[in-house]
């Protein structure tokens, strides 16, 4: 699995960061969590490709829904045929259906709007599922999104197999998929005999523009990324409030409680253009032994598996 920041910046984009969008490709599939403006050209800037499913959209302010209408139709100058799936809070769609179809546009292909009640799960393929959670924003209805990957097989111990008189071959496969096998002497070899504990997948979160809430705790207990608004610093504390944002330091202080692995700061605010210091030097003071990174625009981050031994590798703080 990986993630491109197609844009972290905040509300007023700069040169050096775009608006909100971020995108995941698992095992070939393409999501987009939110379309600021420009987003289209950061997908060809960056290489993501244009093969998506999903778009899913936190909220409706114009930094996080902007570049919808230019990329639907990029896609149909590009032939697209297959359906796209568009998901947003309650009571976005009528808007973004409006925002599909601005000055009259109509695409070739078929796009599908839904409305997406917190605590709701948006898609379920069985390898993984996108669960919605509520967050705070000032304003307007928001939600975060939470990819929940599914458990994996158990690791199959093929020497245990083979002291148990498993052959090599085909039996190696139906004992893995949890069949139980019988032997050439009538014995039976079960799967618990040779096959550890499923194993879990990934989670990646992402929150949105929001105040820090109990809710994104929840939604990110464990998770392998959790990307957090983090507009601005400390000392501008009570700025946050105000517009419904978090700091660096409380964005860190949700991920050490969530226990989370690695956490990216997003929705820089543009006081912060060539200095992201002040926010590094936050979270880090907040966090204890877990890793915080502020993404550029472009920078791709892969998520490994929990038990893959680079699991916890530090990424540089860029």
């Amino acid at each position: 699995m990986r993630v491109t920041f197609l844009g972290t910046g905040g509300a007023v984009p700069t040169t050096e960061r775009g608006p909100s969008a971020f995108f995941i490709e698992r095992d070939g599939e393409r999501l987009l969590f939110d379309c600021g403006e420009g987003t289209q050209r950061q997908m060809m800037r960056f290489g993501t490709g244009f093969n998506l499913s999903h778009i899913f959209v936190t909220h409706l302010h114009g930094d996080h829904i902007l570049g919808i209408p230019g990329l639907i139709q990029t896609l149909d100058f590009n032939d697209r045929t297959d359906a796209l799936a568009i998901h947003g809070p309650p009571g976005s769609k009528p808007h973004l259906q409006h925002l599909v179809e601005t000055a009259g546009y109509r695409p070739g292909y078929p796009i599908n709007i839904r409305e997406i009640r917190p605590g709701t799960v948006a898609v379920d393929t069985g390898d993984y599922m996108i669960r919605s959670f509520e967050t705070s924003h000032r304003g307007v209805t928001s939600i975060g999104y939470a990819l929940i990957e599914s458990d994996r097989k158990g690791r199959f111990n093929r020497e245990r197999a083979e002291e148990l008189g498993v052959p090599i071959g085909p039996k190696f496969g139906q004992l893995h998929d949890g069949e139980s096998v019988e032997l050439a002497d009538g014995s039976v070899v079960h799967p618990k005999q040779v096959v550890g504990d499923p194993r879990p997948g990934r989670r990646v979160v992402y929150t949105g523009d929001t105040r820090p809430t109990e809710m994104t705790v929840e939604a990110a207990t464990d998770a392998d990324l959790l990307i957090h608004d983090a507009t601005f610093a400390a000392d501008r504390a009570d700025r946050a409030r105000q517009t419904g944002h978090s700091t660096a330091q409380e964005a860190a202080q949700i991920a050490a409680r969530a226990d989370v692995r690695r956490l990216a700061l997003t929705h820089i605010s543009s006081r912060y253009t060539g200095d992201v210091t002040p926010l590094k030097n936050d979270a880090t003071a907040a966090l204890d032994g877990q890793q915080a990174f502020i993404p550029n625009d472009g920078r791709t981050v892969d998520v490994p598996f929990p038990d893959a031994d680079d699991a916890h590798a530090s990424p540089d703080m860029t």
